[in-house]
Parts: C-alpha cells; sequence; structure tokens
C-alpha cells in the first residue's frame, strides 16, 4: 500500500457508532484481524494477552447493559475482547522460552541469558506495576487492530466504555484466568450513523510532532 492509501484509510476509519446488523464481515476477515492481532509487537516479545471474540448474539444482547448501552457490542459481526491474563509469573517467561527455542531451533539453554534479564525485570514490579505492564501491550495490539481495520475497509470502535467485572462474569473469563481490558467490535457501518461523514479532527502535525 502507498502512503497516500494508508493516509487515505486512516482518514477514512473512525470510532464507528453504529454498525449494520445485518452486513457480515466478507469471508476470511476476521481471520485477518485475528492474525493481525497475533503478529502484534509486544515487550520482549511475551505476548501477555488472549482475544476473545464473541460472535453469539444473544450473549451479546446481554452486554449491553454493561456496555453503557452501546449497541455496537451486539449490531456488529464479531466483538473482540482484548483480555490480560490474572497472573504472570516466571512460568509464562519460561513458555515462551520453550517456544522460541523449538520456533528457532535452538536449545532452551542458550536462551538463559535472556530468560534472566526477563525474570529480573519481571521480579522488581509489584502486581499492580504487572497489571498496568501487560495493559499497555494489550494498546499496542489494539493499535495494530485499528490500522488492520482501515487499511482492509473494515469499521471498528475501540471501547473502554463497558464493566469490565460483569464482562468477565458472562463470558466466563475469570475461570479462565483473564480479565477483560478493552472492546474492539468490528463490521460495517450503517448508513444512519451521523458520525461517518463529520470532519475528523486530529491537531496538527506541528502540535504533536516535535523534531530535534
Amino acid at each position: 500500500m502507498s502512503d497516500t492509501n494508508l493516509l487515505s484509510a486512516l482518514n477514512w476509519r473512525y470510532a464507528t457508532k453504529e454498525f449494520d446488523a445485518d452486513k457480515p464481515l466478507a469471508p476470511g476477515q476476521l481471520d485477518l484481524l485475528l492474525e493481525t492481532l497475533r503478529l502484534s509487537a509486544s515487550s520482549f516479545g511475551l505476548q501477555p494477552w488472549k482475544f476473545v471474540v464473541v460472535e453469539d448474539k444473544a450473549k451479546r444482547e446481554s452486554l449491553v447493559e454493561h456496555s453503557w448501552g452501546q449497541r455496537q457490542v451486539v449490531d456488529s459481526p464479531a466483538l473482540i475482547v482484548l483480555c490480560r491474563p490474572t497472573s504472570f509469573s516466571e512460568a509464562d517467561i519460561d513458555r515462551f522460552i520453550a517456544d522460541t527455542a523449538a520456533s528457532r531451533s535452538v536449545s532452551a539453554d542458550s536462551l538463559d541469558q535472556y530468560s534472566g534479564m526477563m525474570k529480573g525485570f519481571l521480579s522488581q514490579m509489584s502486581p499492580e506495576a504487572i497489571e498496568g505492564w501487560i495493559k499497555n501491550q494489550i494498546y499496542l495490539a489494539l493499535g495494530g487492530l485499528l490500522t488492520a481495520c482501515a487499511v482492509e475497509g473494515i469499521d471498528s470502535c475501540p471501547m473502554e466504555g463497558f464493566t469490565a467485572d460483569k464482562y468477565d462474569e458472562i463470558l466466563g473469563l475469570t475461570e479462565k484466568g483473564l480479565a477483560s481490558v478493552v472492546l474492539c467490535p468490528v463490521g460495517t457501518r450503517a448508513a444512519s450513523d451521523k458520525y461517518a461523514d463529520l470532519a475528523k479532527v486530529r491537531y496538527a502535525t506541528g502540535d504533536v510532532v516535535e523534531r530535534m
């Protein structure tokens, strides 16, 4: 994609307020978005996340009252809930090291220095700091997802306006060791969405970029 097309796509996207409930995603589009999430950057490459796709309409209808009444969570073809693990420990680093060793055909022992560095980093943080660090990683993934949606002409709406503990309860996340962080319904904007044609409001480049 050229720079012009990328910028055009980013100017086209907005936080969609109304989805066309009768228009599904095209075949393969959801898989593409999920692969985008899987390939997201994360600190140390640790990937401390899980992406839960909620397609069941009845279940999503029950989530509306816990989403500040926002219908995007049910009118979109798919609702992606970006989640964090409720605990993260050295065992998770060991799992990542084992996966890295297998993927790169090296011994796990050869990665001892890298493993020790990550474990040292983790040991210096409180549980609250670890939770904040993981949430930062999830927002990296969200940014990539929003860009992929724009490039593919898929509408999206990042949402923090929801009651996380209710989501965790209804979706059975707690027993899976997960907690919801942010939502992103995806699909096609409704013709009636008045926000679709509003001018995009962004500060000028000179106001947000400083060159040194």
